[in-house]
């Protein structure tokens, strides 16, 4: 009995994370006509909906395990994803191809990015993060918002969202791909959670590898096929946005709505994801590219972090 329940979560699993993907595809592709026939501005749509597209899993996720009072899965999906991204996406895509990055570019979101995850790192110190905590993450995430409308914003500038034939296709899109993600992220969270106590392991673990993995699956694909069109570089720029997105907004929404505790583990955890950023920067800064050896080292950090949790 004990066999088939694992079957079929994991099988749910899988489901969800495949519509994960495909919905916040839809929303993104919808979300963007509707803007656009708006008369939005390039910048803003890439501020707006691609900036939550691409981090609407990690959203719906986030936000139903807060509610459903599953807040280490809540917590681990972020500071996961946030890995997933730096780590195994960013270190991926620089092994298949030498990643050219922007010096002005790094300069002001990755060192962005190392100042909200060590506020993160901070306010998790006593394994809580309350009402007003939540609140300062998403007033930081309007100012760091506000300093690209100020100095402009290369990655999200230059990304490209098609509309669709009318208006209402991209309605209809927008409204199915969210409500596609929502479903996905319900039925992830109480598969995963139900996994979590078959296998008598920590919702935190399963949090921070399986469901972080299956919510960063939109980044991976765009930072695949955006290799494989020869423009890698525009992956450095969307992966550490998107984190400093997850970090920020993410995290921070749902504490707002709804304090979150969480084991001794997330702290430590945490750190590992700060030292990470910091090897990011690092980097980055060094060259203009990023070399398919440092590439490699960014995919085994990552996954001694993975191990380090297992272990714990």
């Amino acid at each position: 009995m004990a066999l088939a329940s694992v079957s079929v979560h994991t099988a749910l699993v899988v489901a969800a994370i495949v519509g994960l993907g495909i919905s916040a595809d839809q929303f993104v592709a919808g979300a963007g006509g509707v803007a656009r026939r708006l008369g939005l501005s390039g910048l803003l749509v890439g501020l707006t909906v691609v900036a939550f597209g691409t981090s609407a899993p990690e959203f719906a996720v986030t936000l139903n395990a807060a509610l459903t009072a599953k807040s280490n899965i809540s917590v681990a999906n972020v500071v996961g994803s946030n890995i997933f991204n730096l780590g195994f996406i960013l270190g991926g895509v620089a092994l298949i191809k030498a990643l050219p990055v922007s010096t002005a570019l790094v300069r002001r979101d990755s060192l962005s990015l190392i100042l909200g995850t060590g506020v993160v790192l901070a306010v998790l110190s006593d394994l809580r993060l309350s009402r007003i905590e939540g609140g300062l993450l998403v007033a930081l995430l309007v100012g760091y918002l506000a300093l690209l409308v100020r100095t402009g914003s290369e990655q999200l500038s230059g990304e490209t969202i098609t509309a669709g034939d009318s208006g209402w296709i991209d309605v209809a899109r927008a409204v199915a791909g969210l409500a596609g993600i929502i479903l996905s992220a319900h039925i992830l969270v109480s598969s995963a959670a139900s996994l979590a106590r078959i296998a008598g392991v920590s919702e935190w673990l399963i949090g921070v590898t399986i469901v972080a993995a299956g919510t960063s699956a939109p980044e991976f694909a765009t930072s695949v096929a955006a290799a494989r069109r020869d423009q890698a570089g525009l992956s450095a720029g969307n992966l550490v946005g998107s984190s400093i997105f997850n970090a920020l907004g993410v995290l921070g929404l749902a504490a707002a709505i709804r304090p979150l505790s969480v084991v001794p583990t997330a702290f430590d955890t945490t750190l590992w994801l700060l030292g990470l950023t910091v090897l990011v920067t690092v980097l980055f800064w060094t060259d203009e590219v990023l070399s398919r050896a440092e590439g490699g080292v960014l995919v085994v950090v990552a996954a001694a972090t993975w191990v380090v949790n297992i272990l714990s």
